[in-house]
């Protein structure tokens, strides 16, 4: 009986918690963009759903949206993005760019329920014969640390990677030269995935 509970017990805990998942490097720079829109010989392309594994649930939960975006500015001179270059959606409403900072605290992988591994430390493996117990073997010391530091240093990991490539792609008064590429990363406020348009003021 006390094995059963054990057993339920550690499903439990595991359902709660879950375990870490990796980052998956979106690189917009190798992209194949599915939606495009043009003005005054600036052109951008982008692309919705580039997050996967908790990294795409968070995103659902805090109703947002990570997009990646390429822009070619082939208008005759230099302009900056978010000042000369400005992403509309199709109703012509700005869109709700959130910076680096707030994208990456808002998106990233929590670390504190892996601690819930913890409770397992004390679980021992018991075997008994004719109704007496002849070994209890402290399996908990070895399980619950293991994972929960095991998910907590992968969960850590993982946001070190998404972080760095959020800085890597952050485009927040870039300066797009004439005749330049660039490509981004964004956080904006959204639960959709409307239409975007570049405006070039």
């Amino acid at each position: 009986m006390k094995s059963q509970n054990l057993i339920l017990y550690s499903c439990i805990v595991i359902l709660l918690s879950g375990c870490a998942s990796g980052y998956n490097m979106i690189n917009p720079d190798k992209l194949n963009y599915s939606s495009r829109a043009d003005d005054h010989s600036v052109s951008l392309e982008y692309k919705y759903g580039t997050l996967t594994k908790r990294y795409a649930r968070k995103e659902t939960n805090n109703s947002m949206r990570l997009i990646a975006i390429k822009i070619t500015n082939n208008s005759g001179r230099d302009l900056t993005f978010g000042k000369d270059i400005k992403l509309t959606y199709t109703n012509d409403s700005e869109l709700n760019i959130l910076d680096e900072t707030q994208t990456y605290n808002s998106l990233k992988q929590g670390w504190a329920g892996y601690l819930l591994y913890l409770l397992l430390t004390p679980a021992k493996l018991t075997t008994t014969s004719n109704g007496a117990q002849t070994s209890s073997v402290p399996l908990g010391y070895a399980i619950g640390p293991g994972l929960a530091f095991g998910n907590i240093i992968a969960a850590g990991s993982a946001n070190d990677n998404f972080k760095n490539e959020l800085l890597k792609y952050d485009i927040a008064g870039r300066l797009v030269k004439n005749g330049e590429i660039v490509y981004g990363l964004i956080g904006v406020k959204s639960d959709n995935f409307d239409a975007i348009k570049v405006n070039i003021q």
